[in-house]
């Protein structure tokens, strides 16, 4: 049982670090200027790995929670 909750916390850290490196590089490329259709499209994909980020935390702490007990 140790084993698998080690594993789901060690997926859920990943999907986390994952989330937050795409939304740098997001943001990185949204500040290069690339044109307007560009930095439209690139919003969007922030604002979908700001949530992808929020949901990933939430999982963790979740995880987090429930090997607490």
């Amino acid at each position: 049982m140790v084993d698998i909750f080690s594993f789901e916390l060690a997926q859920a850290r990943q999907r986390v670090k994952l989330a937050e490196r795409s939304l740098n590089h997001a943001n990185e490329l949204l500040k290069q200027g690339c044109g307007v259709a560009v930095n439209i499209s690139l919003c969007d994909k922030i604002r979908s790995e700001q949530q992808r980020l929020a949901d990933a935390k939430q999982r963790l702490t979740k995880i987090d929670l429930t090997g607490v007990d």
